[in-house]
């Protein structure tokens, strides 16, 4: 008999315990980089002066301060052991390393992050520790975050409100290959499970999708889901079809 366990969801409680957490880090931060040091000194004030500058972060903090309340979610990237429980998605990856002393065992974590309006960001962690692999994933998601374009690029819509992408894209990660194609409105994330709470963070609610190769990599499909919204950034749009499209990026919807 199979049992279909659903991760526990974040409540308030532990959203605001995790706001007030984040907060005292803040208080007590000490910027490493030039860039860390002018966010803390109120020089820079919004997160697009960086994004759209192309300069990197280095530092999470550097996101806490500028996009406070961002929402996390762990992507399932691992497969559970055993005679009953075998085959189930686990967010853990874990692999062992044999040594002259024994089995070394590692665990590897995926996580996204995003503000349900226009930012997300992925990140990979590993350690010998689960809860270790995992804040090491959710810094690399935040300083690996990105803005999305969005927009009604769909010919069956045509409603000019940002519920979907504005025009088809691609990434690819491996043997993986996905597209992603504008939907009219209601017709819901039809892709992957691991990308849906990707584009879900990113502000987008209406997609069709179309995959290529070993998708069951979930590392990999995720990643290309990733490198596709990256793609929609790269594109230059004539001025003539911005209102056309109804499109907008980052928290300007």
């Amino acid at each position: 008999m199979k049992r279909n366990k659903k991760r526990r969801e974040a409540s308030p409680e532990d959203r605001q315990r995790e706001a007030e957490a984040t907060l005292k880090k803040l208080e007590t931060w000490k910027p490493r980089t030039d860039l860390g040091r002018k966010v803390k000194a109120g020089e820079i004030t919004d997160i697009d002066q960086i994004v759209d500058s192309g300069l990197r972060i280095m530092e999470q903090e550097i996101v806490d301060s500028l996009l406070p309340g961002l929402n996390n979610d762990l992507l399932m990237i691992g497969q559970s052991k055993g005679k009953f429980g075998g085959g189930q998605r686990r967010a853990f990856k874990q692999t062992q390393k044999k040594t002259a002393e024994g089995n070394k065992p590692s665990f590897a974590t995926m996580v996204v992050v995003g503000n349900r309006n226009g930012y997300v960001g992925l990140g990979y962690g590993k350690s010998r520790e689960t809860v270790l692999s995992r804040e090491k994933a959710l810094r690399n998601a935040k300083i690996n975050l990105i803005k999305v374009r969005r927009g009604c690029g769909s010919w069956q819509c045509g409603c000019r409100t940002p519920h979907t992408i504005p025009f088809k894209v691609s990434g690819k990660c491996g043997s993986v290959k996905i597209e992603l194609m504008p939907a009219p409105k209601g017709s819901g994330l039809r892709v992957a499970e691991e990308c849906k709470k990707m584009l879900a963070l990113a502000g987008i609610s209406d997609v069709w999708s179309k995959t290529f190769g070993q998708t069951r990599t979930t590392i990999n499909l995720a990643t290309a889901c990733f490198e596709a919204l990256k793609e929609m950034g790269k594109r230059k749009v004539k001025a003539v079809n911005v209102e056309t499209l109804g499109l907008v990026e980052g928290l300007k919807a």
